[in-house]
This record gives C-alpha cells, structure tokens and sequence, in this order.
C-alpha cells in the first residue's frame, strides 16, 4: 500500500515545517495537509478539517486512502488558560476522534505531539526523567497527560501503532508566536532583527527546555520510520534540545547585536514556567530510536538572526 499521510494542524508552528518535510519526503501527492481553514501559503494537497468534527475526518482518510495521521491540531500553554473548559473540549476531543478514526481503518501508524507542559512539582526540575510523576499545573498539560494515557490505551487495546514525543519549547522563524509559555524565545529574535527593545514575561533566570524547529521536525519523523519493535515507550518520549534561560539567549543575541536592549515583566506565564522543567533527561530517545539533538544556543541564534533578517528584507 502506498503511503498516504494526514497532516491535522499543518498550518501550526510545526506544522507548517513538518508538512513540507514530509512532502520533500514521499511527494506533494502523498502528503494531506488539513487545518480549520485554508493557509494563503498552501502548496499542495489541502483539505479543511475541523477536527472536532469525526465525520470529516473520516471523509478525508477515506478519500485519501490515509495510511498514516499525524494529529498537531490543540490550543497551547498560555492562550489555553484563557478558556480552561473550551481548551480540554478541543484538545481531547479531537484527539480522541483521530484514535478512533485510526481504530476504524486501520490507520498504519498515528503520531501524537506531548509537551513538557505534563510535568509539574512532582517531578524533578532538573533533568526529568521520562517516567517522572505527571502532575500538570496548566489545562494543556492536563489534557496532554490525558491524550498520552489514551494513546497507549488505543496502543494495548487495539494494537495501534502511536508514537509520541514530548516538546519542549520550540524555535522557529517559519512562524509567529502561537500562545506558548516558551515563546519568547522565538519573539525576542524578531525584535533584534527589527532593532526594537524586547519585553520579556519570563524573570531572566528562567531556563528552559527548548528545541529548534528543525530537530522537532527531525524527530518527528524519525520516530515514526523506527521499526515498531524500538518503540519501548507507548505513553510519550522526553526529548531536548538545548536549555537556557532569557539571560543567556539575550546574551547570545548581543554577540550579533551588541546595542539588544531587553526588559523584564514576568506575567501569569512566569507562574506556568515555574511548574515546567529546568532540563530534561531523553537517554530513553536516545537509546530507543537514536535521537540525537543538532543544534546548541549559539547555532539557532545565527540561523534565525540570518532567515528572519531575509524575510524582513523581503517585506521592505
């Protein structure tokens, strides 16, 4: 059988990157990219989906002859806490339509994106395991720990090949910020590049796990091509980049901007960060399916100082 793959949320931060890898990947022709409406940007195969909506859905994956789905649609960290209810509504019940649309047709192989957001004070702050106690202080968190329980429930259950990796903050220059605790690391690039002042929600001490798009992407796929026999971990896999805090990333950013000004105004944001890890443990990744980090701090600097300075350039 051909490969056919669902993309749900291509238009998202990692959607949008993951969509295009995977069609450079296996062809435009083979890759359905699908969100609540149609980005200006598409450039393939689009079909609108509410995923919300389980008979649309179906439509789709019968249409398509879908063999794989990798579900990315869900309301993050910070922009959840403004509508707790209609966050968990969101976030579980699309998920919960894909694993039975999965269930129904056999779906092959099912990718569900996790988040350091399930961690909270029960787990250690530094290097956090992958089996840490799950104690989430956000309703994304919460709905993330309640999606990876289902996945491998639907794994047990049904024998439904899920995979799934936990995020940590992801940086990127494809997209804007999206309602993420860690976003400020992708808007204070845009404010060097524009020589504008940057008002950071996060003390200057805050570190956290990140990632750089490009190795989220990287991951996500090579999760999924690992032989099903590698995947020992059915709930979801801890995997990092680099950690650093707003101190030592404006401190990167003065090697190339060396007038950066950056303020301090911690929000309700600095109160989820404050739950989330310091540093993760991913040896289980590592040893697993061979995850393997490419970029440092200094390497994500140069390359969203170089790509956001090209578009701006663009715009002029």
């Amino acid at each position: 059988m051909d490969t056919a793959i669902l993309v749900i949320g291509a238009n998202g931060q990692v959607g949008k990157v993951l969509t295009k890898a995977l069609q450079d990947k296996y062809g435009k022709e083979r890759i359905i990219a699908s969100d609540i409406r149609k980005s200006e940007d598409t450039n393939g195969i689009f079909e609108v989906i509410d995923a919300t909506d389980i008979d649309r859905i179906k439509e789709v994956v019968v249409q398509y002859k879908v063999t794989q789905i990798y579900h990315l649609a869900a309301i993050l960290s910070a922009k959840g806490e403004e509508n707790p209810l209609g966050t968990w509504n969101i976030n579980v019940k699309t998920w919960l339509n894909v694993l039975e649309v999965a269930r129904i047709y056999n779906i092959e192989k099912v990718f569900y994106p996790s988040s350091i957001a399930v961690f909270g004070n029960g787990a250690p702050r530094n290097n956090t395991p992958n089996n840490a106690y799950l104690d989430p202080a956000t309703v994304y968190g919460i709905s993330k720990v309640d999606g990876e329980n289902w996945a491998q429930y639907y794994h047990i259950k049904y024998g439904l090949d899920i995979r799934s990796i936990r995020y940590p903050g992801i940086i990127g220059y494809q997209s804007l910020p999206g309602g993420g605790t860690t976003d400020y690391a992708v808007d204070i690039y845009h404010k060097a590049v524009l020589n504008e002042r940057f008002t950071c929600f996060l003390r200057e001490d805050t570190a956290l796990p990140m990632i750089f798009i490009d190795d989220a992407v990287r991951a996500t796929i090579e999760i999924m091509e690992a032989p099903a026999e590698s995947i020992k971990v059915r709930t979801s896999y801890n995997i990092e980049g680099i950690s650093f805090s707003p101190k030592e990333i404006a401190s990167e950013i003065r090697e190339l901007y060396p007038d950066f000004k950056i303020d301090y105004k911690p929000d309700f944001r600095q109160d989820i960060a404050e739950y989330w890890p310091k540093s993760i443990d991913d040896s289980e990744a590592k040893m697993d399916w061979g995850w393997q980090p490419k970029y440092d701090l200094y390497s994500i600097t140069e390359t969203m100082i170089r790509e956001l300075k090209a578009q701006y350039e663009m715009t002029i």
